[in-house]
């Protein structure tokens, strides 16, 4: 079945009707055919409307999403072949929808074997066929119904064939927009020292920008800026390298971001930075004492060194499972900012260089914090991991952050029917920024 775009803008759209008629249903188009009966019947070929409708279950998708598409024959010229009357359940149908635009193909759809009772010479009932496609690509894709073939399996094997009668082409039903995945956050800042005096510059190492784009080095009290910054531009690889003099007093952490204002979209997580005050000399009869607790950092662990996912029998294709090695995260930084985990999977390489696609590997995640931890984390989203990557598990900035976290994730590798025997390897990659 080849992959079928769809789209994020809506139901599926019928051509406008003309003025003063009633519009049409939602997706319904007619269009004339040609109907060829089997060459048993002996009967000429019949040509007139058929009545179409397509609609599909989910209007809105992204790339990687499965859809189910419908496919109605509300009414068609093709008749009963044979010159008996047909009993009930002995018509199945098989279709093709058209696809154009972001992308092109077809996909078949099939009916079940359902149907009322036809006369002899009467005209074939309504039939429903349904079939499934997967989002690979966004953008505007049209929908047109193609070609239809009714079996009937009464005495005789008979099949009727009927096809667009102007072209072989037929109106478009409708059109879908597929929204792409979003792309994660990979910019991240390093700070050369964790703390200093009023007035010392802190060396500040940015990764993960936009090549040649100007970056702006910024202090942060919270989440408001302070007046310490500077700017500098990426090199070739995205890589920043600035050194910021830290004035102001209510700095806590440094962030490094593109554009005029930090966002979560454009910018790095927090360094914690601490400005240690100027010593004060102790007076008569006193002395001060200071203790100071020094920010540690952020890292993560995991458990084992590979992924084996479930045996999946030759020729049915179906969802391979298994499970993530438990990866443990622990914020001891001290500052406010929080933390974001992040996945992407390369395409999974087998004998002879077959490949499946990353983006059949999907994930549902599960973060769970460690008691007396101040931060709180969140799982990401069940769906695609892919290449583009995905939120594996995340903790928001806050006032007071850090702690201990566990995070698993169920995966299953959807398996294409028929793929040839053997072991399929990916690279499974993790980011903690």
């Amino acid at each position: 079945m080849a992959a079928l775009a769809a789209a994020a803008g809506g139901a599926l759209s019928p051509p406008a009707a003309a003025e003063g008629a009633e519009p049409a249903p939602a997706g319904q188009v007619d269009f004339p055919t040609h109907c060829v009966p089997p060459q048993q019947a002996g009967l000429p070929p019949a040509d007139g409307p058929t009545t179409a409708v397509l609609t599909v279950d989910n209007p809105a998708p992204r790339v990687g999403d499965t859809v189910t598409v419908t496919y109605r024959v509300a009414a068609t010229p093709a008749v009963n072949p044979l010159p008996a009357d047909l009993p009930a359940d002995v018509l199945t149908p098989t279709a093709v929808i058209v696809l154009a635009g972001a992308q092109q193909g077809e996909v078949t759809v099939v009916g079940a074997k359902r149907s009322d009772p036809v006369p002899s010479g009467a005209l074939l009932p309504a039939v429903t066929m349904t079939g499934t496609f997967t989002v690979t690509a966004p953008g505007e894709t049209t929908f047109a119904p193609g070609a239809y073939t009714l079996h009937t399996s009464h005495l005789l094997d008979l099949d009727t064939t009927c096809t667009p009668a102007e072209g072989g082409r037929s109106p478009v039903a409708g059109r879908l927009t597929a929204s792409p995945l979003p792309v994660a956050n990979l910019r991240a800042v390093v700070l050369g020292a964790a703390s200093g005096g009023p007035g010392a510059t802190v060396k500040v190492t940015g990764t993960g920008f936009t090549p040649g784009a100007a970056v702006t080095v910024s202090g942060r009290a919270g989440a408001a800026p302070t007046a310490d910054r500077v700017t500098a531009t990426a090199d070739a690889l995205g890589v920043v390298l600035a050194g910021l003099p830290v004035t102001d007093r209510t700095t806590t952490a440094v962030v490094a971001y593109e554009g005029p204002a930090w966002t979560a979209e454009r910018g790095s997580g927090p360094g914690a930075y601490t400005v240690i005050a100027d010593a004060r000399p102790p007076r008569t009869g006193s002395q001060q004492v200071t203790a100071t607790v020094e920010p540690g950092a952020l890292t993560m662990t995991q458990a084992g060194e590979s992924v084996v996912l479930g045996a999946i029998a030759y020729g049915g294709g179906g969802a391979a499972p298994g499970r993530i090695g438990t990866v443990t995260v622990k914020d001891a930084r001290g500052g406010p900012a929080g933390w974001s985990l992040t996945g992407k999977v390369t395409d999974f390489t087998g004998p002879g260089g077959v490949r499946i696609p990353g983006g059949k590997l999907r994930w549902t995640p599960v973060c769970v914090t460690a008691a007396g931890s101040p931060s709180h984390c969140a799982a990401g989203s069940a769906g695609v991991v892919g290449p583009e990557g995905a939120v594996l598990a995340s903790a928001p900035d806050a006032p007071v952050v850090g702690g201990t976290f566990t995070v698993d994730a169920t995966v299953t590798l959807e398996v294409p029917p028929y793929t040839p025997p053997g072991a399929y390897t990916a690279v499974l990659t993790l980011t903690l920024s």
